[in-house]
């Protein structure tokens, strides 16, 4: 039978259905984004995509065309982790596009990518990657146990996959960490990492999450070593200062006077005259109205949030003070553990700090120094006790891992970090050492 080409084309009554099949077979179609589909399954999910699909009589198979155009979002600077140096790209809510942002980074065939979908309703697109040889092969299995059950659940976005990857849901620290950097979640896969991205968002969740890679920014590896240690241990320093300042100025002036030095003690008394609350209540009042302004910042638009949160601190702070129901290094304390939260470079870390705060400092205003210290303890038991995909949260410190320091306290210089990935026998040490450990 002769193609059917538009020269041999005539009369509409004179073609027949074997000449149309051939031409498609042959000739194929016009529009490049059509595709032959040969089962009912899958025209339906190409229709609920939004493609056309053209079916024939005394044929097998069907064209899908795609029919829509849909407006994305465009690469932009990243917001939520901006760098002075280094790449400003950030992810987007297409799947592929994100794929292919970390494609062009990571040229190499032992990358892999998974895809699975999710939700009877929703049908999300799951993609998973990994470095092949470079991942614990035990914490590939338990993520792939864990990530199975998602098929069954409606997922719209990776905070819906964060919880079925965690340990504990109830559990304030954060176990899987969440970035819209390309080059950070390619810094992740080299270093054994596994990433799940999700269509529809821009965010890369990255597990299993240590705490100490909670406190580490990615400028940290695009500055000299001299600052990025230094800028780290400032930041170390602030997410204790977060945590623990309001419940050390409450158990020092509630229960441990003598241990303030007689002029600061003087200075304190001073400021304190005349409020008639106790440094609990004050401390528990002035960050209320802190996280009130906090999450009122956050849900305004960007131009207004930022002028309404500096402008409600100013004002509140200072009518707090005239009306004699805060004093003023009340004021400084709350300041300070807020800007301190801010420093922290993952948000989630810095929502787990202001949700660990309030139960230290019901402990202080309790049991003064001794209750703080009930605190600290359990904090640090459960951090010890917890497990990110089966690996300690407070790896390399607990269990001790004196190689993985260097990238812990201070960063060490980049020539000895620059290296291939940990293969296979590594791993095997590695399970090994966790045994022996």
């Amino acid at each position: 039978m002769q193609d059917l080409v538009p020269h041999q084309v005539g009369p509409a009554s004179d073609i027949t259905p074997a000449d149309v099949i051939n031409f498609f077979k042959k000739q194929g179609a016009s529009e490049e984004t059509a595709h032959p589909i040969g089962d009912m399954d899958t025209a339906v999910q190409d229709v609920l995509k939004g493609n056309v699909v053209v079916f024939f009589d005394q044929w097998d198979k069907a064209l899908s065309f795609q029919a829509i155009n849909l407006q994305e979002r465009q690469v932009t600077e990243n917001l939520t982790e901006p760098v002075v140096r280094g790449p400003h790209e950030s992810t987007v809510e297409n799947l592929k596009k994100n794929i292919g942002s970390l494609r062009i980074r990571l040229k190499s065939p032992d990358f892999k990518l998974e895809f699975l979908k999710a939700g009877g309703k929703s049908n999300t697109e799951i993609a998973y990657g990994y470095i092949e040889g470079t991942v614990n092969p035990e914490t590939l299995t338990e993520f792939q146990k864990r990530i199975s059950r998602a098929k069954e659940k409606e997922v719209l976005e990776s905070s819906n996959i964060e919880e079925l990857l965690e340990e504990s849901v109830y559990s304030p620290p954060p176990q899987c960490r969440v970035t819209e950097r390309p080059d950070t979640a390619v810094a992740a896969l080299l270093d054994g990492k596994i990433i799940v991205l999700v269509s529809g968002g821009p965010a890369i969740l990255i597990c299993p999450g240590l705490f100490v890679e909670f406190l580490m920014s990615p400028e940290d590896y695009y500055q000299r070593t001299v600052f990025s240690s230094l800028i780290r241990q400032l930041r170390i320093t602030a997410f204790f200062l977060s945590l623990t300042l309001p419940s050390i100025y409450i158990s020092l002036t509630t229960y441990h006077p003598e241990l303030i030095p007689t002029v600061l003690l003087l200075a304190l008394l001073n400021t304190r005259e005349g409020i008639p609350f106790p440094a609990f209540i004050e401390a528990l009042l002035m960050s209320f109205f802190f996280e009130i302004l906090v999450e009122a910042g956050t849900r305004l638009p960007r131009l207004v949030g930022s002028a309404v949160s500096i402008v409600g601190a100013l004002v509140i702070g200072e009518a707090a003070i005239n009306a004699g129901i805060a004093s003023p290094i009340m004021v400084v304390i709350v300041a300070l553990t807020g800007i301190a939260g801010f420093s922290l470079p993952q948000y989630n870390l810095a929502v787990a700090t202001r949700v660990m705060r309030f139960p230290l400092m019901i402990l202080s205003a309790s049991l003064g120094g001794f209750g703080f210290m009930i605190g600290i303890l359990w904090i640090l038991l459960h951090m010890t006790n917890l497990r990110s995909l089966g690996q300690p949260y407070l790896a390399p410190l607990g269990p001790l891992r004196p190689r993985r320091l260097r990238d812990v306290f201070i960063r060490a210089p980049l020539i000895l970090m620059l290296r291939s990935p940990r293969n296979r026998h590594q791993h095997a040490s590695y399970s090994e050492n966790k045994k022996e450990g």
